[in-house]
């Protein structure tokens, strides 16, 4: 297990970059299974998560060119459909959450798709039934075996149909909507996740051949087509990460600038942060953060209640950078409630910052009242593990706004989602080394 030793208490300085988006990245990777046709793919983060599904697709027989740094070019032409059925697979698939969404585009493709129960972090339950649901609607034949916890779908040819999501799963959307833009008739799917991953998919589906109406809506009408071409695409930044760069400017009240945001994709991002008391000045696609000298005040509602800070499905607040929120808001001049509607097991990282010296009252499982420190006092360096991608880096920015060295454990977690985070963080004055 790798670990993090970090110096706390240094102001940082200079720009960053964001990397690729993660969540966007694992569901255009398993998009090239759609077609025998070659699809060239731009800023990919070089990221556990990531590799882990590019090397699926290497030993599902997709040939893979890395054409740059972040770039590669991706073949599905000779796709070995007996590897599903090895041991192997099921070794590999479980290591990753992605994996689930090479079901939808080989079903489709070839009449079948097979996945392991996927694994991941601890952050609660992720049902698979609102992609298997889609499936079967579309007329595959759904197999479950419980003794090897495997799962299979088959059909000779799918159909379009009407469908209502019982929830608006990003992951579940993307696999119902690969699997749509091959079957035959319309497809119309309700209550689908909107999100700008989602939307980029969408698009790029659209560059190949599909016909997808409705993109960024609720609702996508897909008229199937009979096969889809190659294309070029580029992803976008990963707004959780260009959250967690805003986060820690305020906490070690440096003065920074991320460049090159997609400012139009970042929805209520910036606005969540600036109800913090945070200044995020918007210059070209940049984002700039003064150093906060002074701190930063929370603002109350208009009738004087406590500010709550609650996650939604797009375009609500994102879940994933609650556990950000939570952590700026400990040095904060004011309180605000932290509100976790969409995962059970995401706020349980506070005990750290408890430890830490915070002063956060855990409600239940959801909620967190946070009480700012004012940067009165500062948090105390302490040794933590991480538990989760996000709660990881929500205790790294904690760690290096403390006084003291602190160390985190288990950072694997951490290089799931994050690329290279030691050296970036270097690059702009932050003391930290990887053990």
């Amino acid at each position: 297990m790798g670990t993090f030793k970090i110096e706390g208490g240094h102001q940082l300085k200079g720009s960053i970059q964001p990397q690729g988006a993660k969540n966007e990245a694992l569901q255009i990777l398993c998009a090239v299974l759609l077609t025998p046709e070659v699809v060239t793919i731009n800023n990919i983060p070089d990221i556990v998560d990531v590799n882990k599904l590019i090397s699926l697709l290497k030993k599902l027989g997709v040939k893979v060119e890395k054409l740059g740094k972040g770039s590669f070019s991706f073949q599905a032409d000779e796709v070995d459909l007996k590897y599903l059925e090895s041991d192997q697979f099921k070794i590999d698939g479980r290591g990753l959450r992605g994996s689930i969404m090479i079901v939808g585009p080989l079903l489709a493709r070839f009449g079948r798709g097979y996945i392991p129960k996927p694994g991941g972090d601890k952050i609660g339950r992720r049902r698979l039934d609102t992609h298997f649901d889609g499936l079967i609607k579309l007329g595959a034949k759904f197999g479950y075996s419980k003794e090897e916890q495997f799962y299979g779908v088959e059909a000779k040819k799918l159909k379009g149909t009407y469908m209502l999501l019982e929830e608006a799963s990003v992951t579940g959307t993307a696999n119902i909507l690969m699997a749509a833009v091959l079957a035959g008739g319309q497809t119309t799917i309700y209550n689908a996740a909107c999100e700008p991953y989602l939307q980029q998919l969408c698009k790029m589906l659209n560059r190949m051949g599909a016909k997808i109406n409705g993109v960024g809506s609720n609702m996508l009408i897909i008229d199937g087509v009979d096969r889809l071409g190659g294309t070029d695409h580029t992803m976008l930044p990963d707004m959780i990460e260009i959250g967690s760069w805003i986060g820690l400017a305020a906490m070690t009240k440096s003065e920074l600038t991320i460049t090159n945001v997609s400012w139009n994709d970042l929805g209520l991002i910036p606005e969540t942060f600036r109800k913090l008391g945070i200044t995020v000045e918007r210059q070209g696609d940049d984002i700039h953060i003064p150093a906060h000298t002074d701190g930063y005040e929370i603002q109350s509602f208009i009738d004087g209640s406590i500010l709550t800070i609650s996650d939604a499905p797009w375009p609500g607040f994102t879940p994933d950078l609650l556990s950000i929120i939570l952590v700026v808001a400990t040095q904060a001049r004011g309180s605000v409630l932290i509100h976790q509607k969409m995962f059970e097991s995401r706020l349980f990282f506070v005990d750290k910052l408890i430890d830490m010296g915070a002063k956060i009252i855990l409600c239940d499982p959801h909620r967190a009242t946070v009480i700012g420190h004012d940067f009165k006092s500062t948090l105390k360096a302490t040794t933590m593990t991480s538990p989760d991608i996000r709660a990881g880096v929500s205790l790294l920015i904690a760690a290096l706004s403390a006084k003291g060295t602190s160390t985190i454990q288990n950072i694997e977690q951490i290089d799931r989602g994050y690329e290279n985070i030691d050296e970036r963080l270097r690059a702009i004055g932050a003391r930290i080394e990887r053990i």
